[in-house]
């Protein structure tokens, strides 16, 4: 099984939004076979929590612009970690220093890389 159409339009939306906010390392997996929940989790970080926050802001008022809702939200008021979930769509905003203790990509290694129409910061 793979990303279905729609979870990879969303995650473009988000990504885009995330760079808006000149977000690093916007990476999105296809975690569809492993994960009966969610298509896509999208990873991108920001150097302190200030960005943290902006960029999760950005990701939630451009998904309600796209007509989709927040249907979770976890880790807004510490900014070190937000996860913003979406439905078909989870997106983990990390300050930089998390992402890399926590290496969510190595966890999910075994999921395909979904390809983001998203410009170079």
């Amino acid at each position: 099984m793979t990303a279905t159409a729609t979870a990879i339009q969303l995650a473009n939306i988000a990504a885009n939004a995330a760079s808006d906010k000149i977000a690093e390392n916007i990476v999105a997996l296809d975690v569809s076979d492993l994960m009966p929940l969610t298509d896509i989790f999208l990873l991108a970080s920001g150097r302190n929590e200030r960005q943290v926050s902006s960029i999760g802001d950005e990701i939630e008022d451009k998904m309600l612009e796209a007509g989709h809702k927040t249907l979770r939200r976890e880790g807004r008021e510490l900014g070190r970690w937000i996860l913003l979930d979406f439905g078909d769509v989870v997106c983990h905003i990390m300050h930089e220093e998390d992402r890399m203790y926590y290496s969510l990509e190595r966890l999910w290694k075994d999921s395909p890389v979904v390809k983001l129409d998203v410009p170079e910061n």
